[in-house]
């Protein structure tokens, strides 16, 4: 007879040892999919909100007679809580290995509302001086150590519950979450751009969409603390008999070394283009080629809408196809149409931006709807939630969260506007060699974890 390894009765998920597989609820899945989706929402809310409004913090925290000094400090700011989210990430991941994803996550969620209700709080540099951008960078570090623990979590989380063929579908959800927390920020700042005054925008009005992540980091924090374990964390407990064992780092690390690599390649292709083309463009657009703002704005919302229609589909076609094949296309896609697509926006015209940032964007798909399942699936159970968070954050560290500082950096010493597309292609040259070296995981299990079938 088989036994039965159901984690609770909430869960609704059983498990036969006969044949080793995990039969998951849809309903219960559904729910797991829109808890982490929506934290994820919440970080890119932030994200949208802080690249959108990047030229009026930078009068605001870091008044200077240059424009371009000013947006170097505050995409500096931007950039500073990259550089602790490894250190998140060494903390929340292995403890989301020994005591729960779901434990884990909900901690998170808290720390990166509060660090984003914060930076609505702090007093501009004519109220306090210097004070002003020093507050500023303690909330961006509360918000990026957090952030070490999410993304990570997130993906382990919704890989975790779901079955094995629709993995890619379901995991293209979190970056849905992406992309809807993007254009609430971005487009919250876009109506508010367009119906404030400059001076309203700068005295106060800047405030009011980070002071909405207070809510929303509510609800976030309700969804998720009503969510069991993942059925693969659960039958690692199991196994133990006993409370979870604690991993050490050298094996999450050193353990994992060849595995992290191949994380860090991929990462480092998915962030860059990603911060390039949602972070950066905005201000690009603005700054660098003196773009009208709202118009600016309004074209780069409008791709990120496109990319939320096809973001499911191409989820379901990584099932289909395989997640290197997609991963692939969007590699040579970036090392080919990167120059092509940038003179098309320096062109200036509304329809040539739009056809050079759709074709990024579209690009982007490629990344956003096979990486949330093929990341996981580089790693044990035991060890998946801490290694995917070093892996993870150290590459968004270097290289995801640093484009928008080194790219406008990178301009500025050499004048050379094509800049951007030179980026993206050296980013798709290293993911090439990433995807080039990674297995296949579509359609199979995830290493250390049973069979995952759709139940009815």
């Amino acid at each position: 007879m088989a036994t039965a390894t159901a984690v609770t009765p909430l869960q609704k998920t059983r498990r036969a040892s006969k044949a080793d597989v995990t039969v998951t609820d849809p309903a219960l899945v559904k729910r797991a999919v829109k808890a982490a989706a929506l934290g994820n929402a919440m970080e890119w809310f932030d994200f949208g909100v802080y690249s959108y409004i990047a030229v009026t913090l930078g009068k605001v925290f870091f008044p200077s007679g240059n424009p371009t000094a000013q947006l170097l400090s505050t995409f500096g700011a931007f950039a500073a809580a990259f550089l602790v989210r490894p250190l998140g990430g060494m903390l929340f991941g292995p403890l989301g290995d020994r005591v729960g994803r779901q434990k884990v996550l909900a901690l998170t969620m808290i720390m990166m509302a509060a660090g984003t209700f914060a930076i609505g709080l702090i007093p501009s540099y004519a109220t306090i001086g210097v004070g002003a951008p020093i507050l500023l960078l303690a909330a961006r570090l509360v918000q990026g150590f957090s952030t070490g623990g999410e993304y990570a979590g997130a993906t382990t989380f919704i890989a975790e519950y779901a079955p094995d063929k629709k993995r890619g579908f379901l995991g293209s959800w979190l970056e849905f979450g992406t992309l809807a927390g993007y254009i609430g920020g971005a487009g919250l700042v876009t109506v508010m751009t367009a119906l404030l005054s400059s001076d309203d925008l700068t005295s106060w009005g800047w405030r009011i969409p980070f002071l909405i992540a207070g809510p929303m980091g509510i609800i976030g924090l309700y969804l998720r603390m009503r969510l069991e374990e993942t059925p693969a964390f659960a039958a690692e407990v199991e196994k133990a008999e006993a409370a979870r064992p604690k991993v050490p780092l050298r094996e999450v690390v050193v353990g994992q070394w060849k595995s992290l690599l191949l994380c860090m390649g991929l990462v480092l292709v998915f962030n860059v283009t990603d911060y390039m083309l949602l972070s950066y463009m905005p201000s690009y657009l603005t700054s660098e080629l003196k773009y009208d703002e709202t118009h600016g704005l309004l074209v780069v919302l409008g791709v990120m809408v496109l990319m939320m229609i096809v973001q499911p589909f191409a989820g379901a076609l990584t099932d289909r196809v395989g997640r290197r094949p997609v991963i692939a296309a969007g590699c040579a896609g970036f090392l080919l149409l990167s120059i092509p697509a940038l003179l098309l926006i320096r062109q200036g015209s509304l329809v040539a931006v739009g056809l050079g940032m759709a074709a990024l964007g579209l690009l982007l798909v490629c990344f956003t709807a096979a990486m949330p399942a093929a990341l996981p699936a580089l790693f044990p159970t035991r060890v998946r939630y801490g290694s995917l968070s070093i892996g993870f954050n150290v590459s968004v560290s270097l290289f995801g969260g640093t484009t928008p500082l080194v790219v406008t950096a990178l301009i500025g010493a050499t004048g050379n506007m094509m800049m951007p597309a030179y980026y993206m292609m050296a980013a798709a040259v290293v993911g090439g060699v990433a995807v080039w070296r990674m297995s296949e995981c579509a359609g199979r299990p995830l290493p250390g974890s049973a069979r995952a079938v759709e139940g009815r």
